[in-house]
């Protein structure tokens, strides 16, 4: 018989029955289930939505306070991030980190293509064509600037309109396809007696950047003159201790007004700087570009073939004139001398107070040094008499060894040996002192 193939035993057991959950009808459903449920959604949404504000306020941490003027000098309050400054006045991010804290110490006027960025003491500004974005504008030092945009911008842009509706009725001219061209630019600035809106702007910047460090510099001055002459007539630590405070005060004015000097003076220097300041030129210039680009191309689909050749002549002879009127910085190259005189004036002022400090520091130092040459003069007296009475206290203790010698025994001779000792020493010291008198070591 054959062998089965080996095998293990299996275990049989009673298979336990299927557990059936029964799923209760829909209608069976509670509505306070539902409302469980739809209470477990409305917090997962509620969370989301927390985290996307916490988000959002993370990601205007980085705003900043600013205040808008326009050229009619209404003023606004806006809180803006680095990425609507730089959409809004279209400047590179390097600009806005000038105008930050790190670079609060330095002077800057940079020329952009549609902004200028004004970067002197407190005032931190961007200025258009149409509008000026001035930052921390509720700083103590800024109010100042600020009362000064909202009262006199108001009154150098109020007849500039009417004389814009005069050009507006004298310098348009219709073209033979019937539209109109934009005034002439020289005819606007002949009658255009005002500086354009971004120079007014940097004109009252100037005026109260200069203003302040002339009081800066009055009140120097007051508190100077006064320490100094003091330390004239007493050298005192405390007073030494005034004068030093009062020149580390000059330094840092010095540097300063040394700063906003020297970038005015690298403007006068570069006509091509100066010319990209002049923002409502090219404003004016890019829109007369547009409108004749555009009118020349009405007229190529329109109207005859010789008005191209027109509106070409037109378009370089426009070139020209904006080639000309791009090296015209005559108003600025003024404006900016006139406020480069001042802060000479300024530094100057620094200066004279400096050149006192130094005299008075000249006049205390050869006090020092009288006083010094008397010390060293006593001292040369002490030296001669100390050697004078070392002879006598030589002889005297010599004398007064337990020796025995014959004038020991003498009567009455101590007075007379002691009296000739010291004329003796006396006179040496006189003799020493009139040698060194001689050879003027000592005062007359």
């Amino acid at each position: 018989m054959g062998k089965r193939p080996f095998s293990f035993p299996r275990k049989i057991g009673r298979r336990r029955p299927k557990k059936t959950i029964e799923m209760p009808p829909v209608d069976a459903v509670s509505p306070r289930a539902l409302n469980n449920s739809n209470n477990s959604v409305a917090g997962v949404s509620t969370s989301g939505a927390g985290g996307s504000s916490s988000k959002a306020k993370k990601k205007t941490v980085g705003a900043r306070l600013w205040m808008r003027f326009d050229r009619f000098g209404q003023s606004e309050l806006l809180e803006c991030d680095k990425n609507t400054i730089i959409k809004r006045v279209s400047i590179p991010a390097r600009d806005l980190r000038i105008l930050g804290p790190v670079f609060s110490h330095s002077s800057n006027i940079l020329a952009r293509e549609k902004a200028m960025v004004i970067n002197l003491e407190f005032i931190k500004a961007i200025v258009t064509a149409e509008e000026v974005l001035l930052l921390d504008p509720l700083c103590h030092e800024v109010i100042p600037f600020v009362e000064q945009l909202r009262q006199q911008l108001p009154h150098k842009n109020a007849f500039k309109i009417e004389d814009t509706g005069a050009i507006d009725a004298q310098e348009k001219h219709i073209c033979p396809t019937g539209t109109q061209w934009l005034p002439v630019p020289e005819a606007a600035e002949g009658l255009q007696c005002e500086l354009p809106f971004e120079f007014q702007v940097l004109e009252i910047a100037l005026e109260v950047i200069c203003t302040y460090l002339d009081s800066n510099v009055a009140d120097l001055e007051r508190d100077a003159y006064p320490v100094l002459d003091e330390l004239a007539r007493n050298v005192s630590t405390k007073n030494l201790e005034h004068v030093r405070n009062l020149k580390s005060n000059l330094t840092r004015l010095l540097a300063r007004v040394q700063k906003v000097r020297d970038e005015i003076e690298h403007l006068l220097d570069d006509n091509e700087d100066m010319a990209q300041l002049y923002l409502t030129r090219k404003w004016v210039q890019n829109q007369q570009s547009e409108s004749l680009s555009g009118t020349a191309s009405n007229g190529i689909v329109n109207f005859t073939p010789n008005l191209p050749h027109l509106s070409s002549n037109m378009s370089a002879s426009l070139k020209t004139s904006n080639l000309s009127d791009d090296h015209d910085v005559e108003d600025l190259e003024m404006l900016l001398e006139a406020y480069f005189m001042q802060l000479e004036g300024t530094r100057n002022k620094i200066l004279s107070v400096r050149e006192y400090i130094d005299d008075t520091e000249d006049y205390v130092n050869i006090q020092l040094d009288n006083q010094r040459n008397e010390l060293i003069q006593l001292q040369l007296t002490l030296t001669i008499a100390s050697f004078s009475i070392t002879i006598e206290t030589l002889i005297a203790g010599a004398f007064g060894m337990n020796i025995p010698f014959r004038w020991s025994k003498v009567d009455g001779i101590f007075g007379p040996f002691v009296g000739g000792t010291s004329a003796l020493c006396f006179l040496l010291f006189l003799l020493m002192l009139g040698y060194a008198k001689c050879k003027k070591l000592l005062g007359s």
